[in-house]
Parts: C-alpha cells; sequence; structure tokens
C-alpha cells in the first residue's frame, strides 16, 4: 500500500546563467513587459549551467519521499538518456518506478532555464514523452488502487484526456484526491469539470488559473472562494508568489505571508514544493490547515534557496520556521470576519 501516487510530468531541466543575457524593459512585444536578449550570430559566454530533474509529477513526489511517505511516481519518460537519470534519481531518493513507461516516439521532456544574475527567469519548455499516454495496463493498472492518495500535477497531452477517468477511479476506489490543474484541463468542458471537483478533497491554483476558473479578477478573493466552494466541496488553495496563500475550507479563509527574510535563487518548482508539501503537512498533522500552510511555505522557501526543483526540500526531521497564519470566518454572505 502506498501513502501517494503522483502524476505529472517528469523533466530535464538545464539551468544556464549569464550576464551577457540583456533584460529589456517596457517592451510592448512580451506578455510581461520584459525580456532576454541575446546577440544574434554571437557565441555567448556562460558563467554557469547546471543540469538537474524537474517536472510537477516527479518534483512533488520528491517532496512526499523525503517526507517519510510511501509514495511512487507515474508518468512517460523518453528512451534516452536524461530519462535514465530520472529514473536513477527517483529510485535514490526511494519513489517506487514501476509506472514509468518509456516512451520511443518523443524525447523526455526538457526545460532550459535561462536567467542573468537575479531570480527571475525564463523557462523554454520541450513537452515530450509526458503529453503521452502512460497508464499502466493489466496487472499493473489495479495495483494504481493500492494507495491513500492520488496527487495530481499539471497534465497534458494525452493525459489530458485520462483526467477524468483516473479521478472516477480513485473515487470508487476510495482514494483521496489532491489536484494543481494546468490550464488545459481548466478548460475541459463545464460539466465535466465541476463532475471531476466535485470530487477533489484538496484542489492547487494560482491567482491567474483561479480568476481564470471562476471569471472573477483575482484581487476579488472572497468571490473567486465563494465561487470555488460552489463546485468544489474540498479545500481550495490559491497560492500568489510573493504575496502568500489563502486557503478554504468552506468556513474559515486561512491567509498566510512567506518569509520575509527568505533568500531567492531559484523560483523553479516553487508551485510544486508548496503544493507537496501542504499535502504532506495535511496528512501527517490530522487535517490541520495551519500547520500544513507553515510546512507548504516552509518547503517551497528551502528549495527556492538553491537552483533546482527538488533541491533543499526539507524531510520529515527538518526544522523550520513557522510563519504566522491569520484565521478569518466566513459568514454566509461572505465578509470575512477575524476568529
Amino acid at each position: 500500500m502506498y501513502d501517494i501516487i503522483t502524476f505529472g510530468s517528469a523533466a530535464q531541466d538545464i539551468h544556464v546563467k549569464s550576464k551577457a543575457f540583456k533584460i529589456l524593459k517596457d517592451e510592448k512585444d512580451f506578455a510581461t513587459g520584459e525580456g532576454i536578449c541575446l546577440s544574434l550570430g554571437s557565441k555567448i559566454e556562460v558563467e554557469d549551467i547546471i543540469f538537474a530533474t524537474g517536472g510537477g509529477g516527479t518534483n512533488t513526489a520528491a517532496t512526499f519521499a523525503k517526507q517519510g511517505f510511501k509514495t511512487a511516481y507515474c508518468g512517460a519518460i523518453g528512451a534516452d538518456v536524461s530519462g535514465l537519470e530520472i529514473i536513477r534519481e527517483l529510485k535514490h531518493l526511494r519513489i517506487d518506478t514501476r509506472f514509468v513507461v518509456k516512451k520511443k516516439e518523443k524525447h523526455t521532456n526538457h526545460s532550459v532555464v535561462i536567467s542573468n544574475t537575479g531570480a527571475d527567469r525564463t523557462i523554454m519548455v520541450y513537452r515530450g514523452a509526458s503529453d503521452l499516454l502512460c497508464l499502466p495496463a493489466g496487472r499493473q493498472a489495479t495495483k494504481l488502487a493500492k494507495t491513500k492518495w492520488f496527487y495530481f500535477a499539471p497534465l497534458s497531452g494525452e493525459m489530458l484526456q485520462e483526467f477524468s477517468w483516473l479521478v472516477n477511479f480513485a473515487k470508487n476506489n476510495k482514494i483521496k484526491i489532491a489536484a494543481n490543474p494546468s490550464k488545459q484541463q481548466l478548460l475541459l468542458p463545464e460539466e465535466e469539470l465541476k463532475s471531476i471537483f466535485s470530487k477533489i478533497d484538496i484542489l492547487f491554483l494560482n491567482q491567474e488559473e483561479a480568476s481564470f476558473l471562476t471569471k472573477i479578477d483575482f484581487a476579488n478573493e472572497n468571490e473567486i472562494f465563494k465561487k470555488i466552494d460552489e463546485i468544489c466541496p474540498g479545500i481550495a488553495v490559491m497560492t500568489k508568489g510573493g504575496e502568500g496563500v489563502t486557503v478554504s475550507d468552506g468556513k474559515y479563509l486561512y491567509s498566510a505571508l512567506p518569509n520575509p527574510e527568505r533568500i531567492i535563487v531559484d523560483t523553479t518548482g516553487a508551485g510544486d514544493s508548496f503544493a507537496s508539501g501542504f499535502l504532506s503537512g495535511y496528512i501527517r498533522f490530522n487535517k490541520d490547515i495551519v500547520k500544513s500552510i507553515q510546512l507548504g511555505l516552509a518547503n517551497s522557501e528551502a528549495n527556492i534557496s538553491q537552483v533546482g526543483a527538488k533541491t533543499g526540500l526539507l524531510n520529515k526531521k527538518s526544522d523550520f520556521r513557522r510563519v504566522e497564519v491569520v484565521k478569518q470566518l466566513c459568514t454566509e454572505n461572505n465578509l470575512c470576519l477575524p476568529k
């Protein structure tokens, strides 16, 4: 029996840092208003290059394993060197890899993370084998039922079509469900999405995803959570980057800011490390949301203090700073009052 099986991507991340990468500001051609510029036809000197594994499915599995949970990962890799490295690392972390499928049609997912001297970065993503169908068949499939939790990292490609089936499979087998859906998943037909969300125990969204789902401006938190609580009876978690996190259990809103003295080196994987830390705390501390938020933020803080999506993650015996969590009672008209 597993404690958790994670689903999602597995990737090889290549972090490249160079002062020669020029930052352009106030640029209308870029969605963020800023861009990284390289001289065309030039050879660019790179100060540092770091290889690390990533992908939401394996990133979260790493936290769960470090927190002492019996963990398995279900996903697809390419039949290549990068895929072998991912398997090697998962086994080193004592994560069961029996549900990992090797695909010859595509290479393992890759991300090239480009930055100059700061923590901000641009990521070039190759969505490879993880987009292909990776569900095990036959006797292996029946073993998916032998777990207490399913954790769904963002899914895309062919796996997107199996999201509803997997959620129903979990519900039919009394498996708890935590999910951090991709924007592609949020674009599923409305009735299908409502059916899926009605079965989810913990839903993780960032501000933009929550706003996209509810069609409410992300500045209006109360209305967002009122809408989400209508379609998802479980715990709803909205992450807000440097502004922290807000969580609803349908009766209370819990809010917390990250440690203002945290060291930010690389934010790759920050969302994965928070979500997996939160769920680890929720299981370890008997559904205590305050402690879950504290562990989630601490795990994310430890992760972003180093380069790589799996570096710095807390283990079960790690000491960590517990941030203050504000708990508010939500009344029927959705006005929140300090508890």
